[in-house]
């Protein structure tokens, strides 16, 4: 008799044992997939402001390059991407076309020194830089949190609890590889 109490004992143990770790992983699979969430929110809070700053941006180059009509078609189009971008990776790749148009953009503000010395101008650039920085800090931000859900998603035995909720891997923000390539420096 008091051998089956001790027995039934230890099994409630052990099942309580096992519903507190249940518990415990679910949540913290919960937790890290709106980690996740948020971080991508913040990303896409920054690509946004730098998507109202760039018409901005184009009207003040306009006003002093007006034939340069293919690079303030290709900007706008690269925006229009990125506004329309649905997926990690659709996004990714819309940010680095808008970001290879920026660049052209700049260089022909290079051809203009009274647009370069447009206070405006200026303005529109450090706000620009500035919200780059942000999506730079956005984008560590966000891998390192899929990173840490991800890792917990394959990991035993949390992959378990992933596996039996259907808790999906997330996407990389990643930039395009001719981006990780080391530059050339030649003098």
């Amino acid at each position: 008799m008091v051998n089956e109490m001790i027995i039934e004992l230890i099994i409630l143990v052990i099942i309580i044992l096992i519903v507190v770790v249940f518990v415990y992983l679910y949540n913290s699979l919960v937790k890290l997939r709106n980690r996740v969430k948020n971080a991508w929110s913040q990303i896409d809070v920054q690509l946004n402001r730098r998507a109202d700053l760039i018409p901005n941006l184009v009207e003040t180059v306009k006003g002093y390059a007006k034939h340069e009509k293919t690079v303030f078609e290709n900007v706008t189009a690269a925006r229009a991407g990125l506004m329309n971008a649905k997926t990690v990776h659709e996004t990714a790749e819309a940010n680095n076309i808008l970001t290879e148009t920026l660049k052209s953009l700049f260089a022909v503000a290079e051809n203009y020194p009274d647009l370069k010395a447009s206070e405006n101008f200026r303005e529109l650039q450090g706000q620009l830089e500035e919200t780059e920085n942000k999506i730079a800090y956005s984008r560590q931000f966000y891998n390192d949190t899929v990173l840490m859900y991800n890792n917990k998603c394959q990991m035993v035995p949390s992959n378990i609890i992933a596996s039996l909720f259907n808790f999906q891997e997330e996407e990389f923000f990643e930039i395009e590889e001719t981006k990780r390539e080391v530059p050339k420096v030649e003098f």
